[in-house]
């Protein structure tokens, strides 16, 4: 019986250990992302994302494929003009299997001011990778009923 015990313990903390693990892992390949997006560095930055990985922007007309995105960040890239968001208060969350991972996160930029981030990162041959990035700014409360009034009025 202790020997039952003692493998069921074992399993749990090597599972534990696991998620830690992951969870380091992608909170490197999320600082990564900024890192590289604020150096404007174009191959590194796009090297964290998967093949198929989508951005969604501020914008609702903002939903790019990788390539699509690629092709607008180029030319800003190129000048050296990339974005600087300083990412707080992330959480992430990992499927049963330790292969998909969800995050949401707060940052903060100097033009956009507070900022949300949230995505899927996938585990693609023990690397993890973006598969989905969506930029988004928060809305209090307070104004939501204001700011979708001018959404509105914007869109006629």
């Amino acid at each position: 019986m202790r020997y039952i015990t003692l493998c069921i313990s074992l399993f749990i903390s090597t599972a534990g250990w696991a998620n830690t693990d992951s969870k380091a892992d992608i909170n490197h390949v999320l600082d990564e992302l900024h890192a590289q997006a604020a150096a404007a560095n174009f191959d590194k930055y796009f090297a964290v994302y998967t093949p198929d990985a989508i951005f969604i922007g501020t914008d609702a007309e903002e939903v790019w494929s990788i390539h699509a995105f690629k092709a607008y960040a180029k030319p800003y890239f190129d000048q050296g003009k990339g974005w600087t968001y300083h990412p707080r208060n992330r959480h992430i969350y990992l499927s049963e299997n330790q292969q998909i991972a969800w995050f949401d996160e707060l940052l903060d930029n100097v033009n956009l001011g507070e900022t949300r981030g949230t995505g899927v990162l996938v585990n693609e041959n023990g690397q993890w990778k973006v598969a989905q990035y969506h930029l988004a700014i928060p809305i209090p409360n307070a104004l939501a009923d204001d700011i979708a009034s001018q959404i509105k009025a914007h869109q006629r």
